[in-house]
């Protein structure tokens, strides 16, 4: 759809308030992020029973911990007695429960009110009715997906879907195994800048050739600045020269088993919403999920996941590791670079989006539906 007074190949980007307004970020985690199926960890975080890991999502602080029976369970991370945040470590172990440090009110790892000072003075309080708040909660691909909605919407229908939508068929993920790969290398990076911006810039490559040499050296076809890695099914042909999915081009590591044919010397990436992006290679995955913290500020957790023996024989991952590593930071340095500029005048009505972006403005219309147009 054209908008008056542009030319027909420019469509309009969002208003530079989408990026600063507090009040617009908030209406995002009350509406998407606290609505939707969100991937808050790895699974092999919570290695063992008692094993935990606190996340925030959107607003609220969630509890994850692996129960007695292997399960997951997640919970608000809110002690029932007087709002204590239950656990205020990231991580962590504990042997068989959780104890409030305020007034030492105790739940099980399935959430159940175990203990409190002078409980049994107290017969009518339920231990289940007083236990932890649950939260939906189901393991895929390796990692925890949690969902706050009283009413989660359907796992199939929304983070699966997304999964069709990019490769045609759902069991086209299914050979990379990635529920049995192993995190070979993890980096956090601290991003100053909105969420959107951060996918807007991985859902497009007009920026490829500008910003990214070595992964332009890999994947030639993302020089010509078209998000080729968009199109139903499409994975970018390595180079010729190109032996592996390496930041020098050179041999990668094992192939993972499943990957066919078809989808060898390529790479696919996907975005699921409303924040995780997954980079498929023959060797391994590059698995990224963004926690937004304001505005103007989002933490990415970014996983590269390979075969257990290549990280249990430690072999060199750091040529691969390296590749998008670089790609990452050269993203994030462009998206630190617009943030600072959304609160400038000339962007108060937003910037434009070129043919090849303009994929970005379904982005756009889906963000503005869930909030409600502003």
């Amino acid at each position: 759809m054209t908008t008056p007074g542009l030319p027909e190949s420019l469509i309009p980007t969002l208003p530079g308030e989408h990026y600063t307004d507090p009040e617009i970020f908030r209406l995002e985690q009350e509406r998407i992020f606290e609505t939707m199926w969100f991937c808050a960890a790895r699974s092999s975080d919570l290695a063992k029973p008692g094993a935990f890991r606190t996340v925030d999502v959107g607003r609220e602080s969630v509890l994850l911990s692996r129960s007695r029976n292997g399960s997951v369970r997640a919970f608000y991370n809110v002690c029932r007695h007087r709002g204590a945040k239950l656990c205020t470590q990231e991580s962590g172990q504990v042997k068989r429960s959780f104890q409030c440090p305020y007034h030492a009110w105790t739940y099980d790892l399935d959430g159940k009110l175990v203990a409190a000072p002078n409980l049994t003075k107290m017969p009518d309080v339920g231990r289940t009715e007083y236990g932890l708040a649950p939260v939906s909660v189901r393991e895929w691909l390796g990692y925890v997906w949690v969902c706050l909605a009283e009413d989660p919407p359907s796992f199939d229908e929304s983070v699966i879907q997304d999964i069709v939508d990019r490769l045609g068929d759902a069991d086209a993920i299914v050979g990379y195994d990635m529920e049995n790969l192993e995190v070979g290398k993890r980096i956090v990076y601290d991003v100053k800048a909105n969420w959107k911006l951060i996918i807007e810039n991985f859902m497009e490559c007009y920026h490829c050739a500008t910003i990214h040499p070595e992964l332009t050296e890999v994947l030639p076809e993302f020089a010509d600045g078209f998000a080729a890695q968009y199109y139903v099914g499409h994975g970018a042909e390595f180079g010729g020269d190109v032996q592996g999915f390496t930041v020098d081009g050179s041999a990668g590591l094992d192939r993972i088993p499943g990957v066919s044919e078809d989808q060898d010397r390529r790479y696919y990436a996907i975005t699921v919403r409303p924040q995780v992006f997954i980079n498929l290679v023959p060797d391994h995955v590059i698995f990224h999920r963004m926690y937004p913290v304001a505005a103007d500020r989002t933490i990415v957790e970014c996983d590269w996941l390979y075969l257990p023996h290549v990280v249990e024989s430690g072999k060199d991952v750091s040529r691969s590791v390296e590749l998008f590593d670089r790609v990452n930071r050269q993203d994030f340095d462009a998206c630190e670079r617009c943030q600072p500029a959304m609160s400038s005048r000339l962007y108060a009505k937003g910037g434009v989006l070129v043919p090849s972006e303009h994929h970005i403005g379904e982005f756009h219309d889906w963000v503005q539906a869930r909030i409600g147009n502003h």
